[in-house]
């Protein structure tokens, strides 16, 4: 979700972040459209940051449709990566692994965001007629300029509603045909399937922009690096649900004691590189401990005991349990640490920083070995 986005806040306690690709439609809106509309300088630049100011709002309304429509039907969203052609979603792992093969829970939630579009353009028609007396399907995406806002609103929201109909990811109507393919195929080769017809539909917009709309070019592009989006996406996730926790362990940590200092921690801290340590008494994990607590305590409290600061709330997991089970702990109770044990003996832990730079190499590599499966005649 980092990854080329700006952080755009919170709202309904869903992460919203605001791809790069926002960056190329402002230089669009503000450099080409006003030169295209003879409308230039200030006014220009203007009226162009009004017209992406409607995609964005248009596109957090559509997206705030499906987090609605996602709680509604038991499915919790964590984030949301904004595109101009609609957004990516990251789901809560505890209700998303039970819910992505049901085709009428996803179908529900997957339709409410053009529904939510289709409502914004019914209720611009109806104004752009009864007040303005204008006939917003005079104009098709031709319609969408600087040089009329009300009626390029109109054609913003009737273009996404439409656009995300169609049956290929990462658009909604690709989610729809993704829940419908893993009834009869595995959920990983339907999303190549859907990927592989939103590639296809991508190449289809951009060359018809060519001796169309220049709108058109865009749409193709925006679903191009989408659908790219979706397929490490949904690749990150197999990974998490194939390897286990022996696969990706440090076995090579330091732990401590109860009666070990906080000065003492901290320095095994500083000279580890170690945020995270199991606190052993005797054989036996009796407790979890991370630099913040660590030096937070020194702070406000002066050295004390690793024992008092510790936390005796930490959860263990197994070495054969898979990464799917590691992460639903570590989201769900907001852990940073999880002590691996075998026979009631601790033989490894996964931490946060470990799990997220382990799971970036899995991930690639086994996108690396696709592509050379791929590539086999």
């Amino acid at each position: 979700m980092t990854t080329w986005s700006l952080n755009a806040g919170r709202v309904f306690g869903v992460e919203l972040r605001i791809h790069v690709t926002f960056v190329l439609l402002l230089l669009y809106a503000t450099i080409v459209l006003p030169a295209e509309a003879n409308v230039s300088g200030v006014w220009g630049a203007q009226r162009g940051m009004a017209l992406l100011a409607i995609i964005f709002g248009s596109v957090i309304v559509h997206e705030l449709a499906h987090v609605i429509a996602s709680g509604m039907n038991g499915v919790r969203i964590r984030g949301t990566m904004l595109l101009p052609i609609g957004g990516i979603t990251l789901a809560d792992p505890n209700t998303q692994m039970d819910a992505r093969k049901d085709l009428g829970r996803e179908t529900r939630i997957a339709i409410a965001g053009p529904v939510a579009n289709a409502v914004l353009a019914l209720g611009a028609a109806a104004v752009l007629m009864a007040v303005l007396h204008v006939n917003p399907l005079a104009r098709p995406f031709t319609g969408i300029t600087i040089k009329s806002l009300s009626q390029s609103f109109f054609w913003i929201n009737a273009g996404l509603c439409a656009i995300n109909l169609l049956p290929a990811l990462p658009l909604d109507g690709g989610r729809i045909l993704r829940a419908w393919l893993s009834r009869r195929m595995e959920y990983q080769k339907a999303t190549r399937h859907a990927v592989n017809i939103g590639h296809l539909l991508a190449a289809g917009f951009m060359f018809s922009g060519i001796v169309t709309s220049p709108w058109l070019m865009l749409v193709g592009l925006f679903m191009f690096v989408a659908a790219q989006m979706e397929e490490r996406t949904v690749m990150f996730q197999s990974v998490v649900e194939a390897v286990h926790m022996e696969d990706i362990m440090l076995t090579e940590f330091c732990i401590l004691s109860p009666a070990d200092t906080l000065e003492d921690a901290l320095q095994k801290a500083v000279h580890s590189l170690q945020d995270d340590f199991p606190v052993v008494r005797g054989g036996d994990l009796v407790g979890v401990i991370n630099r913040d607590t660590i030096v937070n305590r020194l702070r406000r409290e002066g050295n004390g005991y690793v024992q008092a600061a510790m936390s005796k709330a930490f959860e263990i997991a197994s070495r054969s349990e898979t990464l799917s089970s590691a992460f639903r702990k570590l989201t769900s109770q907001g852990l940073t640490l999880i002590p691996v044990v075998d026979q009631e003996r601790l033989v490894g832990i996964v931490t946060l920083q470990n799990l997220m730079h382990s799971m970036g190499l899995l991930t690639e590599s086994r996108r690396l070995r696709k592509q050379a499966e791929d590539a086999q005649p």
